[in-house]
């Protein structure tokens, strides 16, 4: 190791010391209205502390370009008369790609009277003008440069007050302790299903992301009380967007790491055309290094790739188009015959899991008028889940099953359509629906014991499912320093002719003008997981197997927030929330009186009972505090401290804990970096985290001796948890520009995750084969190395 580190640093000393030294690039890109997303002619764009002076102004579609700007770190300020300025600070200029910007401005309520006054930014200020409360966008650049990260945006997600995720393997996403379930995911405005490799239907994340930092643009993240337009989720929603190419020169990218060996394009499809395309594809390490015969320790090799593309086609005649796309298949054998699965959670079986998923998205813009577009989406999107598991009989282990296989396939249609409006400087409304189509084809098989017989819950099944959702959402500035937002959102299941009418508000008063308290509120619905509306269960005293769970209602909550923002100095900023969350109409059983649906979502299966019904409820509330020094002077750091209490009454109505509910969550990190020279940048970047451990349901040992095989102590569900969650991560990264043969920008980061090589466990598990319980742990110290290139 100690040889590897110090032949990489006098690498790269050399390369430094024999490139060249006259470093530029190009900034450019468009300035529009933030509502109306008509260009703004004649807006100044302005290099800050450039000397001579860089600057420049739109043209008549909006559009600037700066050339010769000396790459680093850059401010830009941009200043338009009777619009709010922006500041945006420190952005990365570097060699081998160029800046695009696309700049969306505010028009202020009160005339500035021909008098610029300077501002900032809000780095963590949303995209959606209409988030008031518990949101906040997030860039490309915070996925790699957060320590433990991995280029993944739930992961990094997971920072933020309010989100915890405890486990190495999944990046499942617990928003103030509810179920992974109730997160929505969009890309480019279209729901979309989970986007992570080795997905399982009812589950929201994954232990490897599809999606691919290198292709995103600044998106937004919601932890509650979100806006009228989103709609079936209940704890948050990731709404990110998917960046254009570059539409006026070829760039290409080269990568390997955690995620895989990547390689990237984009470019216009012609000199004459502002269209543009971006294509990227991924294959994992672990597989290629098998392929390529290196020896791979076991079986359990996590086998996947994706493929990620955008088409942009800018506004024209009939609007504005873009297409695009992002795929992934994923496979891996588990065996426990071999020795593997055990790590796993699967002992004493043989598990072979596949699973894919495709979305191919269209979105066109209409302009109506100058302060009126027309937006309108159309999606198809599929999943398919592979997997067999077979018990190990052979080798003296005792289940409830010989054998289980299912292929389940879900393929969705989805349109909507909406309107944006602005009908002044003050007031500007969105109202917009959508439609869901949803070809439901399952088969499955389980041999099970105690029945010696061959049963198939789904009867191979192929339906569909259809589903509905409008919204309504107005907003009104009192003033600068007052907004005001009201809405509603509906939503309507065929199936059942179930139906929810949920209001949605918020308020922001910038009492002073670093202050501002912000209050918001609303009710929020979801349907239920999609294989409880179809399966077929068989009562244990009729024996008659039926659907009994299709009429199962949706699940229901609850929001209230308040929060205050105080900003002491442009680059940094203290915030507050608490909130409360009422969920009702949660399935629940009498089968298993401490069961509920709260806490499900986070495996690869869940439990499904004969006679479920919507009588379970749940309450979560707690306190959150952010501490956030944004980049500036070479170093950032971020500290955020969830407090909170998340509870559930199953259907012996005893409140208990959830399975969340981990009370606590403290996160530290901060980063540096250190100029050499010109043209390179060394970075260092450490994070630590402090949770409380995830609680679980305790095997009771002298049952599942009597029984050969797992039994669990319901009547003690929840009240214990695992040890504290402690785990401290690092990166050091160096970004290297160079001039030959061409234009280029290299990196190479180290990231090590659980620097300490803390023993975090991940679950215990009933080994029928020793029997007791054993604890299986989470990753120990881990180093990954990441190269980049870029040009």
């Amino acid at each position: 190791m100690k040889k590897a580190i110090l032949t990489f640093l006098l690498l790269t000393f050399l390369i430094n010391v024999y490139a060249q030294t006259d470093f530029t690039q190009t900034v450019r890109g468009r300035v529009l209205d933030n509502q109306t997303e008509e260009p703004i002619v004649g807006a100044t764009i302005k290099i800050i502390d450039s000397n001579p002076m860089q600057a420049t102004t739109t043209d008549a579609d909006g559009e600037f370009a700066i050339d010769n700007i000396v790459i680093g770190r850059q401010s830009i300020e941009i200043t338009f008369i009777g619009y709010k300025p922006i500041v945006l600070r420190n952005l990365t200029i570097v060699v081998g790609k160029q800046t695009v910007l696309d700049i969306a401005m505010e028009e202020s309520v009160v005339s500035l009277n021909n008098v610029v006054v300077k501002s900032n930014k809000n780095k963590a200020a949303t995209n959606n003008k209409m988030a008031i409360v518990s949101a906040r966008s997030f860039s490309v650049e915070e996925t790699e440069r957060y320590a433990g990260s991995l280029g993944d945006p739930s992961r990094m997600a997971s920072n933020f007050a309010g989100v915890m995720s405890v486990s190495d393997q999944r990046n499942d996403i617990v928003i103030r302790g509810n179920s992974p379930f109730g997160l929505l995911w969009r890309l480019d405005g279209i729901d979309v299903p989970n986007p992570n490799h080795f997905g399982s239907l009812g589950s929201t994340g994954g232990p490897v992301s599809m999606l691919n930092n290198n292709l995103l643009a600044n998106s937004d993240f919601f932890t509650g009380a979100f806006p009228a337009e989103y709609g079936n989720a209940l704890s948050g929603a990731f709404d990110l967007n998917m960046r254009a190419g570059n539409n006026q020169k070829y760039e290409f990218l080269g990568q390997v790491g955690f995620n895989g060996f990547e390689v990237g394009l984009e470019g216009p499809f012609s000199k004459k055309s502002k269209a543009s395309f971006i294509i990227n594809y991924r294959y994992s390490t672990l597989a290629l290094m098998k392929d390529l015969g290196v020896e791979v320790a076991g079986s359990a090799v996590p086998q996947y790739q994706d493929l990620t593309f955008k088409i942009n086609i800018p506004r024209g005649k009939f609007g504005k188009l873009s297409i695009f796309g992002i795929g992934g298949m994923s496979y891996i054998e588990m065996l426990d015959s071999q020795g593997d699965s055990a790590n796993f959670g699967f002992n004493g079986t043989d598990l072979r899991y596949g699973s894919d998923m495709a979305v191919v998205g269209l979105n066109h813009t209409a302009y109506l008028n100058k302060t009126t577009r027309l937006t309108t989406r159309l999606s198809a999107s599929g999943t398919q889940i592979t997997t067999k598991l077979d018990s190990l009989e052979h080798h003296g282990v005792d289940t409830s099953f010989r054998y289980y296989g299912n292929r389940t396939n879900e393929i969705r249609y989805f349109v909507s359509s909406e309107i944006n409006k602005k009908l002044n400087k003050r007031d500007n409304f969105k109202i917009g629906a959508k439609f869901k189509a949803l070809n439901v084809d399952y088969i499955d098989s389980v041999y099970v014991n105690d029945f010696e017989e061959y049963q198939k819950p789904f009867e191979d099944l192929n339906e569909y499912l259809l589903f509905t959702e409008a919204f309504a959402q107005f907003q009104h500035k009192f003033s600068d320093k007052l907004t005001a937002n009201i809405g509603v959102h509906g939503q309507y299941l065929f199936l059942n002719e179930d139906f929810a009418i949920e209001p949605r508000f918020g308020l922001k008063w910038n009492f002073l003008p670093k202050h501002s308290i912000n209050i918001g509120g609303g009710m929020h619905s979801q349907t239920q997981m999609t294989p409880l509306y179809f399966i077929q269960l068989t009562d244990t005293v009729t024996n008659i197997k039926a659907r009994t769970l299709e009429d199962l209602k949706f699940s229901k909550a609850i929001h209230g927030v308040i929060g205050y923002n105080f900003f002491p100095t442009n680059n940094f900023r203290i915030k507050f929330e608490t909130y409360y969350q009422h969920i009702y109409d949660v399935p629940i059983t009498e089968e298993n009186k401490q069961f509920s649906m709260l806490n499900t979502g986070d495996n690869f299966t869940t439990n499904a009972y004969v006679n479920m019904t919507n009588a379970g409820v749940g309450t979560n509330y707690g306190l959150e505090l952010t501490l956030e020094k944004f980049l500036s002077n070479n170093y950032y750091f971020l500290i955020t401290t969830s407090l909170f209490e998340s509870t559930y009454e199953g259907w012996d109505g005893v409140e208990r804990n959830t399975k969340f509910n981990g009370n606590y969550v403290i996160n530290a990190l901060g980063g540096y970096e250190l100029s050499l020279g010109k043209k390179a940048i060394l970075g260092f970047d450490l994070k630590g985290v402090y949770a409380g451990g995830q609680r679980f349901v305790p095997i009771d040992v002298e049952a599942s001796k009597l029984a050969k095989k797992v039994q669990y102590n319901w009547e003690d569900a929840y009240k214990e948890k695992f040890d504290d969650y402690i785990a401290i991560n690092l990166r050091v990264s160096f970004k290297l520009n160079g001039k030959k043969p061409l234009k280029h920008t290299q990196e190479w980061a180290v990231d090590i995750s659980n620097i300490t090589n803390q023993q975090n466990i991940f679950s215990k598990d009933w080994n029928a084969k020793t029997n007791e319980i054993q604890n299986v742990y989470q990753r120990g110290l881990f180093p990954m190395v990441t190269y980049r290139i870029v040009f």
